[in-house]
């Protein structure tokens, strides 16, 4: 039976990675204005950053509904699919619950359709979602599919810093980092990016809290994770320069160099810049 591979907007892969792991995408909700729009829809993230720089009222966001999952689960199933679907975290949005919902409704297809909760986003997630497709490639079935995903996380690292912790407040994710609100607002604070978002440490500067992602990647290094990724927010020059970082010390190219939607973007805001990483034999 052949393997499909569903999952959310908010992996944030490069288009041509999407189409190399041919998967099938079940956008998020942004509202604004009164109007409710796809993510997918959205293709011009530097108006979406910049107009969110200069907003007095934030939009808001919403997860897929049951239907939409099922517009994309039935046509699968229908075709003799089994299906894994791996979503953003239930720590960051009910997403992976609307999947499983959806997944009650087929009937004895149910049993055909396998959910995973990544339990990260963003550019973990994509790493996740590649390693699923390579052991789909390889001729796997849907369980191995879900084993590989779930080694991939198992060695999954992923640190970013923020200009401010302000969106995060306003938009109410902002998790373990409650404590640092009130004057930290005024500092670089660098997170990790697990099943909820985390604190890490606070520095002072954006110098230093590139120095400070500089140091994560040689960590990783040193942690035998030779896979490895750059996200960023609307800050593209300070992802390269990264990116240039990252090339010297792995001395091979990230897997995928991406800038993160206007979903997860809303709620941490322009000037995030993250990095993270597993191994190769993953994916």
């Amino acid at each position: 039976m052949p393997v499909a591979l569903v999952t959310d907007s908010c992996h944030y892969l490069t288009q041509e990675l999407v189409q190399r792991c041919a998967l099938h995408e079940v956008s998020l909700y942004v509202h604004r204005g009164g109007t409710a729009q796809r993510e997918s829809e959205i293709v011009d993230y530097d108006a979406y950053f910049e107009a969110l720089g200069s907003a007095t009222e934030l939009p808001t966001t919403s997860q897929p509904s049951i239907g939409d999952f099922l517009e994309v689960y039935k046509p699968l199933i229908d075709s003799g699919h089994e299906i894994v679907s791996i979503h953003l975290s239930g720590g960051l949005s009910g997403t992976v619950r609307s999947a499983e919902q959806a997944r009650e409704q087929l009937g004895d297809a149910a049993e055909r359709v396998h959910v995973v909760d990544s339990e990260t986003a963003c550019g973990a997630q994509g790493l996740m979602l590649l390693a699923a497709a390579a052991a789909i490639r390889e001729g796997g079935d849907a369980a191995a599919a879900v084993a590989r995903a779930r080694a991939a996380r198992g060695d999954l690292h992923f640190l970013f810093s923020l200009d401010t912790l302000e969106y995060l407040r306003k938009g109410g994710r902002i998790g373990g980092a409650q404590a640092w609100l009130g004057t930290a607002l005024k500092i670089k604070p660098i997170l990790s990016l697990e099943s909820e978002i985390g604190p890490v440490e606070r520095v002072r500067t954006s110098r230093r809290a590139f120095e400070r992602l500089v140091t994560l990647i040689e960590q990783l290094k040193a942690d035998g994770c030779d896979a490895w990724v750059v996200q960023h927010t609307h800050i593209p020059e300070q992802a390269q320069a990264l990116v240039q970082r990252g090339r010297e010390i792995f001395g091979s190219d990230p897997v995928f160099v991406s800038e993160i939607g206007p979903v997860i973007g809303t709620h941490i805001g322009p000037g995030l810049l993250g990095v993270g990483g597993t191994r190769t034999s993953y994916l």
